[in-house]
């Protein structure tokens, strides 16, 4: 495994679209396992998504404490309720806000062996999932922010 360098909030293909997986490879397993060593080698980061590392692929790592989730090509097909969070984001250092997620979302992905998976979470496994699939759409969370946090 290897660190990546994460890019910030500045650099112009965090506003980009990232492209479908279309074969889960040794090569996009290594891009997944390389995304969560440089995720646990960074300081409060649940999750990262791959144009965080300079790749616009649809990929996603997370773990909040549960265990590590990797995910290809991962879409929301349901979200209930609603919820005020805090966010910050590995891209912006020490920019923390307010916004609104759903309270529980259902995402639809392909897991590291290619297979269909389907997972629900609430509360911060929701925002979280929200979160890291904005990045693949070339959102970030200050886009949504309501109220900064000092």
């Amino acid at each position: 495994m290897a660190l990546r360098q994460i890019r910030l909030s500045d650099d112009k293909l965090l506003r980009k679209k990232s492209r479908k997986v279309e074969v889960v490879d040794d090569k996009i397993k290594q891009i997944l396992n390389d995304m969560a060593d440089t995720m646990y080698n960074s300081e409060n980061g649940a999750g990262l998504a791959a144009p965080q590392v300079g790749i616009l692929k649809r990929l996603v790592v997370i773990d909040m404490g549960q265990g590590l989730i990797k995910l290809v090509n991962p879409k929301i097909i349901k979200q209930q309720g609603e919820q005020e969070v805090i966010e910050g984001c590995l891209s912006i250092p020490n920019v923390f806000g307010k916004l609104k997620r759903p309270a529980k979302v259902t995402v639809q992905a392909l897991n590291e062996n290619g297979e269909k998976i389907i997972l629900t979470g609430t509360g911060d496994l929701a925002k979280c999932f929200c979160h890291e699939i904005d990045h693949l759409e070339g959102i970030l969370f200050t886009d949504l922010v309501t109220e900064y946090i000092k």
